[in-house]
């Protein structure tokens, strides 16, 4: 008999104790596992373009233009429905991308390995609020930027950690952030700042010429979410870590691609339980309503997942300016997260509750007994192809894929 409790608390310790670091930078086709030239990696479970949401389609033909592929809409829907691109999803390759997630063979990704346990992840680069990729839009002002993020950004960032002798520690960096008014998801601005200044001094050491560098230098301070793209990669590596423990209960991944929202379990292996997405409850910016809004979207609930986002949003109440509510639901939503969590987590303390650790491990079978699913924090994309962000909010799963996957848990162990 497996004994649930000891296998929860072995997948815990295990995505607790592990230790990301940010390592480098480099192009997605010579380090993911299975990446060529002919995939696109995306957000969430996997989806096909037929059934994929207006955002999500637009990154896609946006990526197929950026490697050069085809030359409009129309040729890159074309090669996605001939099967000559396929689709896969991000978390199929060691992978996370935030929204659409959207990642190309030739895209610069950062490169984090966990030390504690030996798994590596990946994510794409950070383009910034508004009209960007991984919110649909794919007009010529996104490829250029995508152009320089690439070819410019893309090698320093390579080179300047090559130049650091233990890599940027991604959970010592959230560890400080949480304790300056971030929760690593959608409020990552002391994050930002604490990794735009490490990489300062490496950036300057570069033999990149000197207006580059301050391109670089000037695009990341700019950028409050710099720093979330490496953040997600170290709560994949992290997640990772507990995941296939047998008999856990464990989510190990929450995932959403627009259309579907999806669920893995540690002790289930990589099976996909999903059920439709929700729409995010928020605010928008001006000149757009709730009815502009696609479905909720994007790997960043990877997150919520590792104990961060909207479960420590206690640690960041002036998050509720950007997402809407007030400070007191911002603490409520981390207090009600303890009720369907296996531990607190060491590292990630939340100095309003004490420096109480944030809630870590989701438990299915906690989930399905209370009713309470997890809280996410998270952007809204616009419904339609090529507009981009239009706000941000608070969203939930579907509570069906908990009761699917406890139901599996007692086909497959009781």
């Amino acid at each position: 008999m497996v004994d649930f409790d000891r296998a929860n608390q072995t997948a815990v310790q295990r995505m607790v104790s592990s230790r990301p670091i940010l390592k480098g930078v480099a192009r997605a086709r010579d380090v993911i596992p299975g990446m060529n030239d002919n995939l696109l990696l995306h957000a969430g479970p996997p989806i096909t373009w037929e059934r994929a949401s207006g955002p999500m389609r637009g990154a896609i033909v946006g990526a197929i233009l950026f490697e050069g592929l085809a030359g409009d809409w129309d040729g890159a829907r074309a090669l996605v429905t001939s099967g000559e691109v396929r689709l896969e999803p991000c978390h199929h390759h060691q992978a996370v991308g935030p929204m659409a997630g959207v990642t190309s063979a030739s895209m610069a990704v950062y490169v984090v390995e966990n030390e504690t346990h030996g798994n590596t992840a990946y994510s794409n680069l950070n383009e910034g609020y508004g009209k960007v990729l991984r919110y649909g839009a794919y007009s010529q002002e996104v490829l250029e930027k995508l152009r320089w993020m690439n070819s410019t950004m893309g090698p320093i960032l390579a080179q300047a950690l090559e130049q650091s002798e233990n890599g940027i520690d991604i959970r010592a960096l959230l560890s400080e952030s949480l304790h300056m008014g971030d929760e690593g998801h959608n409020r990552n601005k002391a994050g930002s700042f604490i990794y735009t200044s490490r990489l300062s001094p490496l950036i300057a050491a570069t033999d990149a010429p000197d207006g580059e560098k301050a391109s670089v230098l000037q695009f990341l301070a700019d950028n409050a979410l710099s720093v979330l793209n490496p953040v997600m990669a170290g709560c994949k590596a992290m997640c990772d870590a507990a995941h296939g423990v047998e008999g856990s209960t464990i989510v190990t991944t929450m995932a959403r691609n627009g259309t579907d929202f999806g669920m893995r379990v540690s002790g289930l292996g990589d099976r996909w339980f999903t059920g439709p997405v929700g729409q995010p409850d928020g605010l928008y910016f001006p000149g757009y309503t709730a009815e502009d809004a696609s479905g909720d979207i994007g790997d960043s609930t990877i997150t919520e997942t590792a104990g961060i986002g909207a479960f420590a949003m206690a640690a960041a109440p002036a998050i509720v300016s950007f997402i809407s509510g007030s400070a007191q639901d911002a603490l409520n939503a981390t207090l009600e997260m303890y009720e369907i969590t296996e531990t607190e987590h060491d590292h990630f303390t939340i100095p309003f509750l004490d420096f109480r650790g944030s809630p870590t491990g989701i438990d299915i079978r906690k989930v399905v007994e209370l009713g309470i699913t997890p809280r996410i924090n998270t952007g809204i994309a616009h419904k339609e192809a090529g507009v981009g962000q239009v706000g941000a909010g608070l969203v939930r799963p579907p509570i069906s894929i908990f009761e699917e996957a406890l139901v599996a848990f007692g086909e497959s162990y009781l």
